[in-house]
């Protein structure tokens, strides 16, 4: 007997009682097909919601951005913490104070502090430059500033203020020339009184230098100043024969003493200068 598709069978016999073992073994084979639909169902989902979140991480990461962020989710550039600032270097707005200037101190005898002697202008028995070497004859150092010259140098040298002289002598070869270091307060003084020379300084003879220029002979005579201090010369051969303009050699002889005697106030200047810029402050 049969009540349709799906409904009870009947076993054999026809006593019409339900046949059991088949119903149970029906039941059983629909709770194993559910079973499997669920199985198969979920790994399903899960492969679903795996694809979708693969394809997040792909894409967030191809755009530079953290894994599991959408692009729009990420901090802007501007958001992000910069690099710690490192100190920068400060510098003074007060520009330093330039070195003292050499000139300024042998320019006035407020700054030139250093001694004034024949030693300290003309030190030694020789002097050497560069292959010519001359013998250093007599020296003298005087306040009378006037006795130490001829015609009217001793009265532009008392007119401008004139301090001191200081005399020597250096000969080489039968030509002996005799410098003169006159010593003014101001740089003013010493140039006015090199710019109105006339006359010249006389000739300092003794220490193995026979008398020169000296009774009317011809000398060459010369006259500069820098700083407060202006230099004379006086050269002329020890035979007594005047001086032409020919006569290299009394000429290489004043050039080489005016030239020495401007390096010995240069260098006073700048020695001070030097003492100056490293004295400690107060």
């Amino acid at each position: 007997m049969s009540f349709g598709q799906g409904g009870p069978s009947w076993g054999p016999g026809g006593t019409g009682t339900p046949d059991w073992a088949a119903l149970a073994e029906a039941s059983a084979a629909r709770a194993r097909r559910k079973r499997w639909l669920m199985i198969g169902g979920g790994a399903l989902a899960t492969a679903v919601v795996a694809a979708i979140v693969a394809t997040a991480v792909i894409s967030t990461d191809g755009s530079g951005g953290a894994s599991g962020k959408n692009a729009s989710e990420l901090p802007s550039a501007t958001a992000l913490p910069s690099e710690t600032a490192q100190p920068e270097p400060s510098f003074s707005s007060v520009a330093p104070a330039p070195p003292p200037d050499p000139k300024d101190y042998i320019s006035d005898v407020r700054k030139d502090r250093a001694p004034v002697t024949v030693d300290a202008f003309f030190p030694g028995r020789k002097l050497t430059m560069g292959d010519r070497v001359y013998s250093k004859g007599a020296t003298h150092r005087t306040e009378k500033c006037a006795t130490t010259t001829q015609g009217a140098l001793g009265s532009i040298l008392t007119k401008n203020g004139c301090d001191q002289v200081i005399r020597a002598t250096y000969a080489r070869n039968g030509v002996a020339v005799t410098i003169g270091l006159a010593v003014f307060e101001t740089e003013a003084q010493a140039k006015k009184a090199a710019q109105e020379a006339s006359g010249g300084l006389a000739s300092l003879s003794g220490s193995g230098v026979p008398t020169f220029c000296r009774g009317g002979a011809v000398c060459r005579r010369t006259a500069n100043s820098y700083g407060r201090y202006a230099y004379f010369t006086v050269g002329g051969f020890t035979s007594g024969k005047n001086v032409t303009r020919s006569d290299g050699n009394v000429f290489a002889v004043g050039d080489d003493l005016t030239d020495f005697t401007f390096r010995q106030i240069r260098r006073r200047g700048e020695v001070q200068a030097s003492q100056a810029a490293t004295a400690p402050t107060t």
